[in-house]
């Protein structure tokens, strides 16, 4: 677990940071600053679900002017006040996260052997390549807050994270194939408030979705 404590900072817009374009979604990194991260198994999204929200998602830029279309469609967002840029990320995000409370698909990590995998490999690296605030393995889904010593070890961590993870729980169950969606979802915390606010929402975020104990994993760091 965590050995070496790093301060909590929050990010600021004033520092350097980076954006990467990253399959389908754009990765905001600042070093040091707290990381709200989420991903999800490969089949928690039926088709109709996914284009209910891409629907949502094209209306909404285009009442602002944005062709949903383009392929620039992610830098005139950028370019709107930071107050659209909020309401989007939090209109959005929180129907998908809605989506996922519904406990789509086959649920695997409801197991109490795979969650654990999964909560194990979070906490392995814990203090040494980064430091873990909160997490949930719910039984589709992940939810992690954690601080990054650096921009560029945020996205090859989720990478190893979910690579280990899905190759050990193949193995549990004796199978292949896909386990985890390509993509995930990444937010640079804004301040104290908001960073409250996420640590309430992964803590509440079992009993939103109906879970009984052992049919989930949480994690809260004393030391935060």
């Amino acid at each position: 677990m965590n050995d070496g404590l790093l301060p909590l900072r929050f990010f600021d817009p004033r520092e350097e940071y980076f954006v990467i374009e990253r399959k389908s979604l754009p990765h905001w990194v600042q070093p040091g600053a707290v990381c709200f991260i989420t991903w999800r198994t490969w089949d928690s999204m039926p088709a109709a679900v996914v284009s209910g929200w891409l629907e949502k998602r094209n209306a909404w830029l285009l009442q602002r002017g944005i062709d949903p279309a383009s392929r620039e469609w992610r830098s005139a967002l950028r370019q709107l006040p930071p107050a659209e840029q909020r309401e989007f990320r939090k209109a959005l995000s929180e129907r998908w996260e809605g989506c996922l409370d519904e406990c789509h698909g086959a649920c695997l990590l409801r197991d109490p052997t795979l969650g654990r995998i999964v909560s194990d490999s979070l906490t392995h690296f814990d203090g040494v390549r980064y430091a873990l605030t909160d997490f949930a393995v719910m039984p589709n889904h992940v939810h992690v807050l954690a601080v990054f010593p650096s921009a560029e070890s945020v996205l090859p961590q989720v990478d190893s994270w979910k690579h280990y993870t899905a190759a050990a729980i193949h193995r549990a169950l004796g199978r292949r194939g896909r386990f985890w969606e390509a993509d995930g979802f990444d937010h640079l915390v804004r301040g104290a408030e908001e960073y409250a606010y996420l640590r309430t929402y992964i803590a509440d975020n079992p009993r939103r979705a109906g879970l009984r104990a052992g049919e989930f994993v949480h994690y809260q760091s004393a030391l935060y």
